[in-house]
């Protein structure tokens, strides 16, 4: 009968703590979507502190082949939107995010809405003391596949002219 109960009482706070794990680490989830999702109206907004969020070192890949910034470089380029108050408007319509056991980094794929249509996105952020860091952010335009020769085409012509 102790047994029993040793078992059970092993049981129940093993659950407990795998309910509490489950439990943070939704709500860990969360922070990284809210600080994602802030990071994508701070660019609607021509707000500096887009660039703020991005790790000093960080490293920003856009669309185009030429397009791999550093953070600095990534600001330059950004200027005259930001000058305009009014840059460039994602919005996550899925996300789905993944981190290292200790939280300190996280890895994360999101696919956004944006005024080229629906794009994919993925990222590593750091989680420091003063908070998450984006060191790096790629961007690419999401082609349906049946229109991947007519978009294949297109592109290489385009660079047979350059």
């Amino acid at each position: 009968m102790k047994q029993l109960l040793a078992a059970l009482a092993f049981f129940l706070m093993s659950a407990t703590a795998a309910a509490q794990s489950a439990e943070a680490d939704a709500a860990f989830r969360q922070q990284v979507q809210a600080f994602m999702d802030q990071w994508h109206k701070d660019a609607a907004n021509a707000d500096p502190v887009y660039f703020d969020k991005m790790a000093a070192s960080g490293i920003y890949i856009g669309t185009d082949k030429s397009e791999i910034w550093t953070r600095d470089q990534f600001k330059a380029w950004a200027k005259p939107f930001f000058d305009r108050k009014k840059a460039w408007a994602f919005t996550a319509v899925k996300r789905n995010i993944y981190f290292s056991a200790d939280k300190s980094y996280i890895w994360f794929d999101e696919q956004l809405n944006t005024q080229m249509g629906i794009c994919q996105a993925s990222g590593v952020l750091h989680r420091t003391s003063g908070g998450f860091e984006i060191e790096h952010y790629q961007l690419s335009l999401a082609v349906p596949n049946p229109l991947m020769d007519q978009f294949s085409k297109a592109v290489r012509e385009f660079e047979a002219k350059q």
